[in-house]
């Protein structure tokens, strides 16, 4: 369980750039925050094509930062296929600077 989360509404603007990540990161040194939960509706379709760059940038400022990151909802566009995505949600999944979970309510367990 994390003491400090700061979840990003539904509404609200898209990260699509490198510097979008750094704002929120603002965000959440401002509230303390030790893990920031962002709905995947927030997520340029970019951050899942993983030849971008984007998804790399994103994690790579929250791990620099020592925030992790989860990612709340329905991912299944991208991983009902096998393939790298697939396996990048799997392999995040077992780590802990990167989650992708359906709700928040997995952020507890």
């Amino acid at each position: 369980m994390h003491s400090r989360v700061l979840t990003l509404p539904v509404d609200g603007p898209v990260i699509a750039r490198e510097a979008d990540a750094i704002d929120v990161l603002g965000d959440a040194f401002a509230q303390e925050a030790e893990l920031v939960a962002i709905p995947v509706e927030r997520l340029d379709p970019e951050f899942f094509r993983l030849r971008s760059g984007l998804a790399g940038a994103v994690t790579q400022k929250f791990a620099q930062y020592g925030v992790q990151l989860a990612v709340v909802g329905d991912v299944s566009r991208w991983t009902a296929e096998p393939g790298p995505v697939a396996d990048w949600v799997r392999e995040s999944n077992q780590g802990r600077g990167l989650r992708f979970v359906a709700d928040v309510a997995e952020l507890d367990g």
